[in-house]
This record gives C-alpha cells, sequence and structure tokens, in this order.
C-alpha cells in the first residue's frame, strides 16, 4: 500500500488483530505479574508504527515490521535493566540475549495466546474480575465497553480491574502449561469471556456501532483456537463456536446502508452467509458428544432455528430450548428474548401478559418488546413504550429506529 494515509485505517484493525497477541508473547518473558511492562511495550510498538507509517508509508509487510519492532524493544528494555543492575545495585546482570532471544512464529503466538487466556482467567480473582481483565488483556476493550458489558459503572469497573492486577501480582504465577484439572476448573470463566466478547460485537451497546465485526471475528478465532488443542477441545467449546457461526452468518443483513437496524423478519435471506451456516452445523454436531448441556448448546439450538426459515414448526422448537435455558441461567435478556418466542407460538395477547409479569422498567428491551407486542392493538401504548425505551437506550442508533418506529405508528390510522 502507497498511500500514506492508509495507515489511518490499518493501524486500529491491526491493532485490534494483533495487540492481545504481542502481549500474550511477551508476558512469556516478563511474567504475568508484570503485564504493564508487556502492554506498554505493545502500545509504544502501534504509536511508533503510526508515526512512521505516516512519513515512510506501510511496509510490505505490516504485521512482520509491528513484532521486529516489539522485540526490538524488548532487547533496549533489558539492556536499560541490565545497566541499571551494573551500575546501581554493582550486581552482574542476566544475559540479555538469552532474555530476548525468541522466534516469533505462528505456533509460538497461538501457543501464548491460549495459555493467556487461562493464565488472565486465574481463582486468585473472582469471578466477575476475571473477565474483566480478560476482556482489556485479551481482547483489548475500554474501561467503558467492559462496562457496557457488564451493564456497570465505569467507575466501577475500574476499580475491579486495579484490584485483580494487584492480586495478579501477588500471585506471582507465570504464564506456564495448565494441568487438566487447572484447564477445566477454568474453562467456564474462559468461555464466558468470549461470549461477552462476541455479543458486544454482535449487538454493540457502545462506540455508536450496532454492530463490529472485528469483535465478533476476534471471539471466534480465540474460541476456534480452543477447539484446535486437545485439552480444550471440549463439547461446551465447539457450542459456543458454532453459536457464533450462526449469529455471524446474518451480520450481513441485520443492518441497511444507512446504519439502521433490520428487524429478523425483515432481512434478505440471500445475504445470509451459508458457508458459515454450514461451519456452524459442524460444530454443533461436534458438541453433541457426551451427556452433559451447556447454556451455549441451547443458545446454538435456537441459533440453528433462527437459520431454518422454512420449518412451520420453528417457534415451538425455539420456545422449548428458550424454556430449558431459563432453568439452567436466567437473565433479563433471556426472559425477554423467551417472550418473543411465546407471542410468536401463543399470540401477542398472551405474550403481553408474559412480558408484564417480568416488570422490567428499567430496562429498555423491556419496553421495546412491549412497544413491539402492542403495535397491532394500541397504538398509544406501543408508542409510550418505544418513547420510554428510547429514554433508557444507550444506542444512537437504536434511538434513531425506534424514532422510525414511532413515526410509522403515528402515520398509520
Amino acid at each position: 500500500m502507497t498511500n500514506q494515509r492508509a495507515h489511518i485505517e490499518l493501524i486500529p484493525h491491526l491493532f485490534r488483530q494483533e495487540y492481545a497477541k504481542m502481549t500474550a508473547v511477551l508476558c512469556r518473558h516478563f511474567g504475568l505479574q508484570h503485564v504493564e511492562i508487556a502492554e506498554d511495550i505493545a502500545s509504544d510498538t502501534f504509536l511508533k508504527a503510526s508515526e512512521h507509517w505516516a512519513i515512510h508509508g506501510i511496509p510490505q509487510n505490516p504485521t512482520a515490521w509491528l513484532y521486529t519492532v516489539a522485540k526490538n524493544k524488548t532487547k533496549d528494555y533489558f539492556k536499560r535493566l541490565a545497566l541499571f543492575e551494573t551500575k546501581v545495585t554493582n550486581e552482574q546482570s542476566v544475559d540479555i540475549q538469552q532474555e530476548i532471544d525468541f522466534d516469533l512464529d505462528s505456533q509460538l503466538i497461538s501457543d501464548s495466546q491460549l495459555a493467556m487466556i487461562f493464565a488472565v482467567c486465574n481463582p486468585a480473582n473472582p469471578d466477575e474480575a476475571q473477565i474483566c481483565l480478560a476482556l482489556q488483556i485479551l481482547c483489548g476493550f475500554s474501561i467503558e465497553e467492559i462496562a457496557s458489558a457488564f451493564l456497570a459503572k465505569p467507575e466501577t469497573i475500574k476499580k475491579r480491574l486495579q484490584r485483580a492486577r494487584t492480586n495478579l501480582r501477588k500471585d506471582d504465577f507465570q504464564i506456564k502449561s495448565l494441568s487438566e484439572s487447572e484447564i477445566t476448573q477454568r474453562l467456564d470463566t474462559v468461555l464466558k469471556t468470549l461470549y461477552l466478547l462476541f455479543n458486544e460485537g454482535y449487538f454493540s451497546k457502545s462506540n455508536n456501532q450496532l454492530i463490529r465485526k472485528d469483535l465478533c471475528s476476534e471471539a471466534m478465532r480465540l474460541t476456534l483456537l480452543l477447539t484446535e488443542h486437545a485439552e480444550t477441545d471440549q463439547p461446551q467449546v465447539s457450542a459456543l463456536l458454532a453459536l457464533m457461526c450462526f449469529q455471524s452468518s446474518r451480520l450481513d443483513a441485520r443492518m441497511d446502508d444507512k446504519g439502521e437496524a433490520i428487524l429478523f423478519d425483515e432481512q434478505d435471506k440471500s445475504l445470509w452467509d451459508t458457508s458459515l451456516i454450514e461451519r456452524g452445523n459442524y460444530y454443533l454436531v461436534n458438541a453433541c458428544i457426551g451427556n452433559s448441556i451447556s447454556k451455549y448448546h441451547l443458545e446454538a439450538g435456537i441459533a440453528y432455528w433462527h437459520t431454518t426459515p422454512t420449518d412451520q414448526d420453528k417457534w415451538e422448537h425455539i420456545l422449548k430450548l428458550y424454556n430449558q435455558l431459563i432453568l439452567i441461567e436466567y437473565s433479563p435478556v433471556t426472559a425477554l428474548n423467551r417472550t418473543f418466542a411465546y407471542a410468536q407460538v401463543f399470540g401477542y395477547p398472551k405474550a403481553i401478559c408474559e412480558a408484564e409479569k417480568l416488570n422490567l422498567v428499567d430496562n429498555n428491551y423491556y419496553h421495546e418488546l412491549l412497544g413491539f407486542l402492542y403495535t397491532e392493538t394500541d397504538t398509544d401504548k406501543a408508542i409510550a413504550h418505544y418513547t420510554e425505551a428510547i429514554e433508557l437506550s444507550k444506542s444512537k442508533i437504536g434511538k434513531r429506529t425506534l424514532l422510525k418506529k414511532i413515526e410509522q405508528l403515528r402515520k398509520t390510522p
């Protein structure tokens, strides 16, 4: 690429794709208790790329350039450390070349990331703190994005991250190969992290974007990484990957050219990615080994039925799966989605009764659902609920979509 301004678009893409990988590899040498050093070197690398590429243009192999710079910055760090030890502490420094002589091949990067995922998801921290830390270190989430994913205040997340990092330093553990029992103990938290990452991409509540394909792709890549290692190739991992494939297959159909959301029933089915649906089917079959059923199995099953629009009984199947899912793990989102499926099976008036029992008055999706259910029978109530949803929503795109619905209702006799 010769256009010197092309780096403005390329660097954010590479940052999302390579920053976590680079941090994971560097942490093998600094130790996870010094993760801030690895993060600083990775950040400085991208800063240098931004400055250098703006003047000299993008190199032929941008990724290789980044890792070469990161490696050189690591050498410089150890040289400064050796100088300090020699002049200040009068101690013989360690062999610098031995410390930084590592090959950044794809296998090392892959292994480092896998080890990093499980190292960050350490029981030294509570589950939510582990997930927050993993989203920040592994996925490059900002504090605001993490707060949005947890429906919490940014200040709360900031304090949680500080405590989690302090616990990691105190625990003084390294990135290393884990035993089978350690993997089993931590796998649930790892999957929750990847699930949250994908959800933020699939229906973003931040950055004023409805869809963030880069987050969906990163979540799928990391989950696929788990399926490629014998220790982590578990049925629930395949189920989560199947869910991601099914959901990703409809990404191009979920938004129009103006950035407005398109409801499922109004989507152009020809835009669905059939290759991703086939991959979803493959991983869902792989997930059906053994007798255990996770929430990811059930959600993947629901997503599967959404990709088969010709089946007349699909909503009955979807409702049954939601009934099981809500028993395994209740959440307001699951309850509202179940109510929508209930409306397709038993009709909108009965679904209104089901929805109002939930009484989720502070949830914008609750009012959005009721607005939808009241559309055919009570226009005033539909508009009132859509208006309340607009007040509660944090998404500018979501607000625009709801305003459009209100305008349509006011124009309809």
